[in-house]
């Protein structure tokens, strides 16, 4: 026992070393991708899915395959990886809702230690509903307003040919989305190559997000399926596409070495899609069981993952701020108290480092609790009503223990509560200097009901992706 304890103390003394030499300030990338199931990849063996650039990602890194989203939906989740905190803390409640300026996000805090940032996609943590809009210059709370330096984004999710914002300036841009975004990103990256300053760049897909609109030739892999999903498929293939075109383009920088590349999706996979998208688990997008919130999860660094394995320990976008934050050793104040996530830095080289507290959901009075093996969930936390599942016996979530383990529910259902109480105060505004939010969270709505895009709509009410939202009677069909 102790001759093993020691060999664990000088991997983990070599690990740290190597992150100190190698990579002292690794540049960052975090992808993610737009509702893409936990079943939907070729290293999770799916049946007519290829994606050949994800599963070499996964065979040269860390593969999670017990990794969650900050929640089951696509705005709250992004909340949880830019403050490591749960999104109800910060206020996104639900799709369209904004994130509070009072958080303390991660691209903030790596301003102040001399990283170069910048968002490039998705964003939707500005208040505004309905299909990807260019970010208007002047907004309030666009991904500049939160720390990133260059943004190209927009509002929601975006596909084919999409219209987007250049830190306020409107451009078409030509092609599938997800190449546009990492074609944007890479840009940013050979930009300030020579700068000799960190990066830190955030690539937040739209795929596989409706409506589906794949190029020709990626939903002609799959003419056997329905049109619709067909092109769900076909902007997979794109999306994975590109992902070997970031990191070919690393490589060619010769930045890979010392570059953090992750990748995940924002929730689980989407109900009614042939073939399902979740892998075999229960539930999708929008529920606390295992297929809303387990995602697809890889972790690339060379200088320090240097054995690629796969762990079965859990993780969830809420630890990445954390993660972060010891890997650079960035003050204690750098994020807002209280945080939810945990450093997986230990886990970066070793399996026997165990998660010391468990992974919490707070969603629509939905709730959740992993403390692993065990799964606590209530689809309404305000009522008595829980279900209790072993998820490493019981994946499908099929066999509720609650009635068979009354001490364990007890226990769990208190662990619970009290943090479902510890976020209500931060909800209230308990966590901020000022004792409450300030200003106050503007009311979700749809861009194109908000008078700043009003002079926009006559010329975009012929795009095709616009028009449903735009001419009513197309909204009827």
């Amino acid at each position: 026992m102790l001759r093993h304890s020691l060999m664990l103390i000088v991997v983990f003394t070599t690990f740290l070393a190597s992150i100190a030499t190698a990579a002292q300030r690794p540049h960052i990338i975090l992808v993610m991708a737009d509702d893409m199931g936990w079943g939907q990849t070729g290293y999770y063996g799916h049946p007519i899915l290829k994606t050949p650039n994800l599963d070499a990602m996964a065979a040269a890194g860390l593969r999670f395959d017990r990794f969650y989203a900050g929640a089951p939906n696509c705005s709250p989740t992004r909340a949880t990886v830019l403050t490591g905190r749960s999104n109800d803390r910060a206020g996104v409640l639900n799709p369209g809702y904004a994130l509070r300026l009072q958080e303390r996000t991660l691209p903030l805090a790596l301003q102040k230690t001399g990283y170069v940032t910048g968002h490039f996609g998705k964003w939707h943590l500005n208040g505004f509903s309905g299909p990807g809009a260019p970010i208007l210059e002047g907004d309030p709370r666009s991904p500049g307003r939160f720390g990133f330096d260059e943004w190209v984004s927009v509002t929601n999710f975006f596909d084919v040919n999409p219209l987007m914002s250049r830190q306020g300036a409107i451009e078409e841009m030509k092609g599938d989305s997800s190449e546009v975004t990492v074609r944007l990103a890479v840009e940013f990256l050979r930009k300030h190559l020579d700068s000799k300053q960190p990066m830190f760049a955030v690539v937040w897909f739209g795929t596989p997000h409706s409506p589906f609109k794949a190029l020709p030739a990626d939903k002609a892999h799959f003419d056997n399926l329905k049109d619709g999903h067909a092109n769900h498929h076909g902007e997979l293939v794109a999306m994975d596409r590109s992902i070997g075109t970031l990191r070919a383009a690393l490589r060619e920088m010769k930045i890979a070495d010392d570059t953090l590349l992750f990748f995940c999706s924002d929730n689980g996979g989407l109900p009614g899609i042939e073939p399902p998208t979740v892998g075999g688990l229960r539930g999708n997008k929008g529920t606390v069981y295992e297929g809303g919130l387990r995602v697809p999860a890889i972790m690339e660094w060379p200088a320090v993952i240097r054995q690629p394995r796969t762990t079965q320990q859990p993780a969830g976008t809420v630890d990445l701020f954390p993660t972060i934050a010891d890997i650079l050793d960035l003050p204690a104040d750098a994020l807002l108290k209280p945080v939810d996530g945990v450093s997986l830095k230990p886990l970066l080289v070793s399996d026997e480092a165990k998660r010391d507290r468990p992974l919490m959901f707070r969603h629509q009075n939905r709730a959740a609790m992993l403390d692993h093996p065990y799964k606590l969930i209530t689809q309404d936390h305000r009522k008595d009503e829980f279900e209790l599942y072993d998820i490493e016996a019981d994946p499908k979530e099929t066999k509720d223990l609650a009635a068979a383990q009354p001490d364990r529910l007890a226990k769990m259902q208190g662990q619970l509560r009290a943090w479902i109480d510890s976020v209500q105060q931060s909800f209230e505004g308990k966590d901020y200097a000022e004792g409450k939010v300030t200003p106050p969270d503007p009311a979700s709505k749809p861009w194109y009901r908000a008078e700043p895009y009003q002079p926009y709509l006559a010329e975009w009410k012929e795009r095709w992706e616009y028009r449903p939202y735009l001419q009513p009677k197309e909204r009827e069909k």
